[in-house]
């Protein structure tokens, strides 16, 4: 079973999830990484993990290699697949140079090998934490964007779509068989709703997001 210690106050984004078949090595770390304050959730297994539906509210994996069932690596694989993000850091203790260079190849943190220096693995959680981080932030911003866009009407969607394209009014008028006094007043509406002031603003924040929202 996975075990949650008990945990008070913990900032977000510090959750820590931890895969070990071996009961003293979860008990060890865990105890290690919730004393320097991570919110450590422990599991005896990936399937285990991947059961509890919980792994999106992990912000860092420490992940053994070799495992009962499914392997750290085979499941660092599922997760690319899935394009699940999450920061990996791998512990073994069988771990060799060819493993090592696999992992890192396919974007883990870090590669300890067991016994783990604490500060190592502390540093490398706090690596992962970093970028999960920035990750979300970044996730967050264009989530923001997207729902600006989505409050707009079909019609001021179409006319932002020809703004960013840098026609004005007449060229935008014409294309869409509207009078510019309406291209006028939709293009107010856009600028409103996309809260921006200028066209290069709306250039930028769109941009790379436009064409690939419904």
């Amino acid at each position: 079973m996975s075990s949650r210690l008990p945990s008070i106050n913990h900032p977000p984004g510090r959750n820590v999830f931890l895969v070990d078949d071996d009961a003293d090595i979860r008990e060890a770390l865990s105890a290690l990484l919730t004393s320097v304050g991570f919110s450590v959730t422990a599991f005896s297994s990936v399937e285990e993990l991947s059961q509890s539906g919980t792994l999106h509210e992990a912000s860092c994996l420490v992940l053994d290699v070799r495992l009962t069932g499914q392997s750290g690596l085979a499941f660092q694989s599922h997760l690319i697949r899935e394009r699940i993000k999450v920061p990996i850091v791998f512990i073994s203790g069988h771990g060799d140079i060819p493993m090592a260079v696999r992992a890192i190849q396919s974007g883990a943190i870090e590669f300890l090998t067991k016994p783990i220096r604490s500060q190592d693995l502390i540093d490398a959680i706090h690596l992962g934490l970093e970028r999960d981080g920035q990750r979300r932030a970044v996730e967050a911003a264009e989530q923001s964007i997207r729902d600006r866009i989505n409050s707009l009407t079909p019609r001021e969607h179409d006319v932002m779509s020809h703004i960013v394209m840098g026609k004005v009014n007449k060229q935008i008028a014409h294309a869409l068989g509207i009078s510019e006094p309406t291209v006028k007043a939709h293009r107010g509406q856009v600028m409103r709703k996309m809260d921006v002031r200028s066209l290069a603003e709306l250039v930028r924040l769109v941009d790379g997001i436009l064409n690939t929202t419904a």
